[in-house]
């Protein structure tokens, strides 16, 4: 094993030399290959692999699948080869729709994925040699270089201004100085300034480590292990559903087993009751509503595709219209991941770049010193304007440009003489430049060390004498700004009496200076972040920020989105237990210098409070609480591979808005599975009511003993005419106040829409009774095909019922596609009982003009009460 276990940080660098074995000419060749034997490969195990099998496999993992294999089951044992074949058939078509997305998503996601770095600088036998990253191994002696990705976790031995950017592991925003020191043992990770971490970047400087960790030892690894523990739940939906058709089994059994009963206590031949039980049995389950749901599903990740949310697994789609809490990381999710200078302090005042924008034209000097005294370059490829360099100047640079200051056009007037570089002990660089009046010292580092260094203060372009007083305000405005989450510069200038460049020295051209000014720096807030967060809360959606960042820095992102609320660190939260957390989880909107088992923690809390959680990121030590949740959302260009491997949502633009676009979708999908679901367990129930009550009560009206509906003809309503106009209902339009409600947090199938499915199943059974009086038909064959046409045509207009729950019909948008639904369900019914080869499969007979007349205008009462209905409860409510 690795000795990840010992605190690397808290040792010298020859102690961890020893600690390892090896020196800092590298391990020998022979030597390495031994490690590699015994470490293994510098490579993480996959999170995901896709596996279209599995996928496959996965797709019958639920309890409505079996209880639809169960009644194929049943129709085989009785040689009912039909509905066999129909249900085995809506398996299938169920199936292989399920698969065909969540492998298109799969392949999506690879072709999102980064290229990695392949190679890594290291030093063997006291020779430098580039090797595969897989070769590394711990002791080994690594080259770090700017623009070069870390390929394990490295204890530092030497640095030169080496600096990193650890927001992919950590959260931290802001660019971190590296030391080759050793510092204390209790150190959190996020402030261990001697280690580099494998994932990492170098974005400044130079040096050598020495490599502690490789492979799922690392801390990329580690939470790569955490991930990998992490059962995979299953959506709330999916749960719902599973749990109801648990009930419908029960149900089934239960009422199969007794109206057998009943018909034999009835002297009812047990051939035909056998009959009955199977017509019931094939009536109580809805056959067609997980294909709906799977077909449904398909269709809004086609739809979230054109909102660039690409969905992985078909449920996730729904399960977000119904999300409670986001939590989302900061870094590069909330933010841009790309520092800019968002405040000023010149002229004894604090401005904002707004404010920036309309003094400009004075050519504050301010600007001037931040491009000239810069290392950083800009280039023009490809029509667009790249930025090279350190974090830090790269944002003096970006902020410069916007108002107007191109440096190549400053550095012509004054050419660059001689540099006095930036260094962690002195914490301040000096640039000095040949204008057109002489030498000139430009110079910017940390406000206290210039602060200390200048004895003049340029204000409205009068010099002032600096004393003790004013370099003390000075001060407290530097510390005003740095409690605002500001990274903080100041910059001065000094006119040189020399006349040649040698003369010059560190003491001459840092001395004596006159101060200007601050430059405040952050990585800002996505612009759209704002108003999605408004979007939000006007959706009844709390949203969490949870950050590996410093408490100032988060405090200041959440202040600029609009997020109030309190807030706790990583350690207020180990020092609570989850009862005192729970209690602090409603009003704590910003989590700051958290860990993933932080985050898991709290997601946990969150799930525990029945909370449906929805969470962000793109880092690697945001993939176990992205696994975690309900629904994990991983961002696509910025994204680590490891937060999209296990993610059920990918932002194809990083765009925190899109996932209000997404939620927006997810609203209008969970609506309409309410909507159809509803209608076809409503028509069910009709069916049910229909069979038992003419098993039942049929002789009194002077019926025959036999089936008034064939397992066929249910099947044939539940598959066909019932999921033809169910997938059209799928269709429906944003209901109008879709992001201006609640989510819904009660289950799927409440009390009372069981009344309401009762309602409308009394309906459609006493309408369908009613015509076999109206008609006065005694024959078993008409009465058959009555109640089958009928039922067809009372589901039809049942169907406009449910297009929505509180407008009535005549306010709703057309849905054309709901009309021609209604219009080929009528069409196909009328062939079925006219066409002679149909009559035979469907067990039917011909209808006259006048029959089918009846059967349309008795079925269209079940639309006539239901917006009665809605009009008395508007009248109710108001």
């Amino acid at each position: 094993m690795q000795k990840n276990f010992i605190a690397w940080h808290a040792l010298s660098e020859q102690e961890v030399l020893k600690q390892l074995n090896t020196s800092v000419e590298g391990l020998s060749t022979i030597e390495a290959k031994k490690r590699l034997k015994i470490y293994g490969k510098n490579e993480l195990k996959e999170v995901y692999k896709v596996k279209p099998f599995i996928i496959f496999l996965s797709q019958f993992n639920s309890f409505f699948v079996y209880l639809l294999f169960i009644a194929a089951l049943i129709s085989l044992i009785f040689s009912h080869w039909i509905d066999f074949y129909a249900i085995l058939a809506i398996i299938i078509l169920n199936s292989s729709l399920g698969f065909i997305q969540n492998y298109k998503a799969e392949r999506a996601i690879q072709n999102l994925k980064k290229r990695l770095t392949h190679k890594a600088k290291v030093i063997r036998d006291n020779v430098l040699y580039e090797i595969d990253t897989s070769e590394v191994v711990p002791g080994d002696i690594i080259i770090l270089q700017e623009g070069d990705k870390v390929v394990a976790d490295a204890r530092i031995i030497e640095t030169h201004e080496l600096q990193t950017n650890e927001a992919v592991l950590t959260g931290e925003s802001f660019p971190i100085d590296k030391v080759s020191r050793k510092i204390h043992a209790d150190t959190p990770l996020a402030e261990r300034k001697n280690m580099v971490y494998s994932g990492t970047h170098i974005v400044k400087g130079h040096g050598k480590a020495v490599v502690v960790a490789t492979g799922m030892q690392t801390e990329f690894g580690k939470i790569a292990g955490i991930v990998q523990k992490i059962k995979q739940e299953k959506t709330p939906l999916q749960v719902k559903l599973d749990r109801f058709a648990k009930k419908i089994g029960i149900v089934v059994i239960a009422l199969t087993f007794t109206i057998f009963l009943i018909g034999i206590s009835l002297r009812i031949s047990w051939i035909n009751m056998l009959l009955t039980s199977i017509s019931l049995s094939v009536a109580a389950v809805p056959e067609g509503l997980p294909a709906v749901i799977t077909i449904t599903l398909a269709i809004a990740t086609q739809r979230m595709y054109k909102v660039k949310s690409l969905i992985r697994k078909l449920h996730a789609s729904e399960t977000l219209g119904r999300v409670t809490v986001i939590c989302s990381d900061k870094t590069g999710t909330m933010t841009k991941e790309q520092m800019e200078v968002v405040k000023f302090f010149m002229d004894g005042k604090i401005k904002s770049i707004e404010e920036m924008k309309r003094i400009v034209h004075k050519d504050p000097i301010l600007l001037k010193i931040g491009v000239l005294c810069n290392n950083a370059r800009i280039e023009k490829i490809n029509n667009e304007i790249l930025f090279f360099g350190n974090p830090t100047e790269q944002a003096l640079l970006r902020t410069a440009l916007k108002l107007g200051f191109d440096k190549a056009e400053l550095a012509s007037k004054e050419p660059k003489i001689k540099e006095f570089s930036f260094t962690s002990e002195r914490k301040m660089m000096s640039v000095i430049r040949q204008d057109k009046f002489g030498l000139i010292s430009y110079v910017k580092g940390a406000p206290e060390v210039i602060i200390k260094r200048s004895r003049y203060e340029l204000i409205n372009g009068k010099y002032y004498r600096l004393d003790e007083r004013r370099k003390n305000e000075l001060l407290a405005v530097y510390e005003k700004m740095a409690n605002d989450g500001l990274r903080v510069l100041a910059f001065a200038f000094k006119r040189l009496r020399v006349r040649k460049s040698e003369e010059i020295n560190q003491h001459i051209a840092e001395s004596d200076l006159i101060f200007v000014g601050f430059q405040g720096m952050l990585d800002p807030p996505r612009p759209e972040v704002k108003q999605a967060i408004k979007a939000c809360k006007d959706a009844g959606i709390d949203v969490k920020m949870l950050t590996g960042d410093s408490a100032i820095t988060a405090r200041a992102i959440a202040r600029e989105i609009g997020l109030v609320g309190e807030l706790l660190t990583g350690e207020d939260i180990e020092k609570m237990d989850d009862d005192e957390l729970k209690k602090k989880l409603k009003d704590t909107v910003i989590f700051a210098r958290v860990t993933p088992e932080h985050k898991l923690r709290i997601i946990n809390l969150l799930k525990e409070q029945k909370e449906v959680v929805a969470v962000t990121g793109d880092g690697v030590n945001d993939a176990p609480a992205l696994k975690k949740a309900d629904i994990g959302i991983a961002m696509g260009q910025r994204g680590s591979d490891v937060a999209r491997d296990v993610s059920d949502i990918v932002l194809i633009d990083d765009n925190f808005a899109s996932i209000v676009n997404a939620v927006k979708e997810g609203r209008r999908v969970f609506d309409n599975i309410k909507k159809f679901s509803y209608y076809l367990l409503s028509s069910n129930l009709a069916e049910i009511f229909i069979i038992t009550f003419g098993l039942l009560f049929g002789f009194k009206l002077g019926l025959p003993t036999i089936l008034v509906l064939l397992p066929i003809q249910i099947l044939w309503v539940n598959l066909v005419t019932d999921g033809i106009i169910a997938i059209a209902l799928s269709s429906e339009d944003f209901e109008k106040d879709i992001m201006k409600r609640k989510p819904e947090k009660a289950e799927l199938f409440t009390i009372s829409v069981v009344i309401i499915w009762l309602l409308l199943a009394i309906i459609i059974t006493t309408g369908t009774f009613l015509l076999f009086s109206l008609l006065n038909v005694t024959d078993a064959l008409k009465l058959q095909t009555i109640a089958f046409t009928s039922l067809v045509f009372f589901e039809a207009f049942n169907a406009l019922n449910f297009r929505s729950f509180k407008e009535p019909i005549y306010k709703l948008k057309p849905n054309v596609w709901l009309f021609s639904a209604i219009i080929i369900s009528f069409a196909l019914q009328i062939l079925i009982v006219k066409l002679s080869f149909l009559q035979k499969f469907f067990g039917t007979t011909s209808l006259s003009l006048k029959e089918f007349a009846l059967i349309f205008l008795v079925s269209s009462s079940i639309l006539i009460l239901g917006e009665i209905f809605k009009y008395a409860k508007s009248k109710i409510s108001k």
